[in-house]
């Protein structure tokens, strides 16, 4: 019998990026039944929101400028239900209890830490839609561009979803605090409010005007409402992915600066 010392050394070894980013994102799904109350909320404060809106706004805006506000508020809605859903209060966990200081000892690569995450944030904001989009199918909103651009419609707002979660992210891993994970919900009102959530763009004026112009929010509503209500608009369309994209790159490139400072300093 061979001793001990002449036994083969075993090393442990880079399992492959896309393995590592399917094991953090199957760990992150998991964890989501067992936490409802990060995701009930979302879906029923945009549901609460359009109901309210359009039993209280649909005849006054339909008299004063013919509008279908059913259909008109129906994205912002879905983007209510969208945006600052994320697994960062997970990763503050995580953080705290030591958890991922253990995971950067291991051979895993570095990045799958976030866009593991960010896989299953994508996941449940596609889910997050649905129930948001049959409420309204329910109200009588009938898609101009049909079941085709319905899952455009839930493609790009989950993209909306996903880019926003690099801001939750970014946080989480500068502070490794819930507090201010927690508090960086506020930034989703100025980029929800200030801009046509609830009346068209030519109905705004002075300060407000100019600050929708330059919000990518506006951009976005803009394509998801073309969706609904005009048909295909490829240029309206190609705006909402511009300003998607550009919205992503400042978010993200926060996010992946956040978790380079996070892993140097471990």
């Amino acid at each position: 019998m061979s001793s001990y010392a002449e036994r083969p050394r075993v090393e442990p070894r880079p399992a492959g990026f896309l393995t590592d980013l399917l094991s953090i994102a199957r760990r992150a799904i998991r964890q989501i039944p067992r936490e409802p109350e990060s995701v009930v909320p979302a879906v029923i404060v945009p549901a609460f929101f359009y109901v309210m809106n359009v039993g209280a706004l649909s005849k006054v805006t339909h008299l004063a400028a013919g509008l279908d506000f059913k259909a008109f508020e129906l994205p912002v809605s879905v983007v209510f239900a969208v945006t600052g859903v994320s697994r960062a209060s997970s990763l503050v966990t995580d953080i705290q209890d030591g958890y991922f200081d253990r995971l950067c000892i291991t051979p895993v690569r570095r990045l799958p830490l976030l866009l593991g995450l960010m896989m299953a944030d994508f996941a449940l904001v596609m889910a997050l839609t649905i129930p948001v989009l049959i409420l309204g199918l329910a109200y009588g909103v009938h898609f101009a561009t049909g079941v085709a651009g319905m899952l455009v419609f839930m493609v790009l707002s989950g993209l909306w979803g996903l880019v926003f979660t690099g801001l939750p992210y970014s946080i989480a891993l500068k502070t490794g605090n819930p507090s201010a994970v927690n508090s960086s919900f506020v930034l989703f009102f100025p980029i929800t409010f200030l801009t046509t959530a609830f009346v068209p763009k030519q109905a705004l004026a002075g300060w407000l005007a100019t600050v929708a112009t330059y919000n990518p929010m506006t951009y976005l509503l803009a394509g998801l409402r073309s969706l609904v209500s005009t048909g295909w608009d490829g240029s309206v369309i190609g705006q909402a992915l511009v300003a998607v994209a550009a919205f992503g790159a400042v978010s993200m490139s926060l996010a992946l600066l956040a978790l380079r400072g996070r892993v140097r300093h471990r």
